[in-house]
């Protein structure tokens, strides 16, 4: 055996790689842009304005200067795998998704985890709102997050004019406990997703994600990806909407080693190019819990 089927295993790689309560599938997808796993994309110098009742002619022309980005894509690498007899494996189903399953859960989950802190706003500001939750001591020194938390962030996207459709709201999980404990009857349902569909709640579409960005609580700004917690670092949920943000899948690639002598076996890993990213940083947001 000389080589694998380099396509089997990649196309199995990528099933299912977006689950269905994903909020990653709620993204502008722009795989479609990637070249040679860059995307090039145009950051838009402005709106243009609209006249009512004109009576001044001709009307002004404004040229929009459009500034160029080629954005390169993360790439993400497995460690790699050993694996006995990989014809076997490649020939049967359940053998062959038994192997890849590691690779695929490690790649999907630092690929949420990216795009989670990619999405959730930098700072407070009038497009990208940050607020602290104002509800009761949670047991850890937190505030919890209540309803009208959530209401005072419909009203920061009411005044950004996003479409209500479009709003989705993805829930770390102690804020998911405290609106259950907040109210069990109504907030259960809510935070269950339901019939392929996220349930709706304040003009958001309701999702839940496990690793939410942190925040400086004092500052209110995001931590960098992978910054080491303090004394004032809080968590939070975070918002966008479904119009301006984005992903985009790029190659993915195999390596094998066939046959190793020391080993007595072929070694398997794999790369995947990935980006997630705000388009505009406009309509993204965050609750974060404050501290009593």
């Amino acid at each position: 055996m000389s080589t694998l089927n380099k396509q089997v295993w990649i196309s199995q790689i990528m099933e299912n790689f977006y689950p269905e309560a994903s909020f990653l599938n709620y993204a502008k997808d722009m795989t479609e842009h990637v070249e040679n796993d860059k995307i090039n994309l145009a950051d838009c110098g402005f709106d243009p304005d609209v006249l009512i009742n004109n009576t001044t002619y001709p009307i002004p022309i404004v040229q929009r200067a459009d500034m160029p980005l080629s954005i390169e894509l993360d790439l993400y690498e497995t460690e790699n795998t050993l694996v006995r007899s990989p014809e076997a494996v490649e020939l049967a189903y359940n053998k062959l998704e038994s192997v890849i399953y590691g690779h695929r859960m490690t790649l999907r989950a630092k690929s949420g985890q990216k795009a989670a802190h990619a999405f959730a706003p930098n700072s407070d500001t009038e497009n990208t709102p940050i607020l602290v939750t104002t509800g009761d001591n949670n047991g850890d020194g937190f505030k919890r997050l209540i309803p009208e938390d959530i209401l005072k962030l419909k009203k920061k996207y009411d005044l950004l004019d996003v479409p209500y459709d479009n709003r989705y709201l993805v829930l770390d999980p102690n804020h998911v406990e405290d609106l259950i404990l907040y109210d069990l009857k109504a907030f259960k349902d809510i935070t269950d997703f339901k019939n392929g569909q996220p349930t709706r709640f304040a003009g958001f579409n309701i999702l839940q994600y496990t690793k939410t960005a942190k925040y400086n609580l004092l500052a209110k700004t995001k931590l960098p990806w992978g910054a080491v917690s303090d004394a004032n670092t809080t968590y939070g949920s975070f918002s966008f909407s479904s119009e301006e943000v984005m992903k985009a899948d790029g190659s993915v690639k195999m390596f094998e080693r066939i046959d190793d002598p020391e080993l007595r076996a072929t070694v398997v890993g794999f790369d995947k190019r990935f980006i997630a990213l705000p388009i505009r940083n406009k309509a993204i947001g965050a609750i974060i819990a404050g501290k009593i």
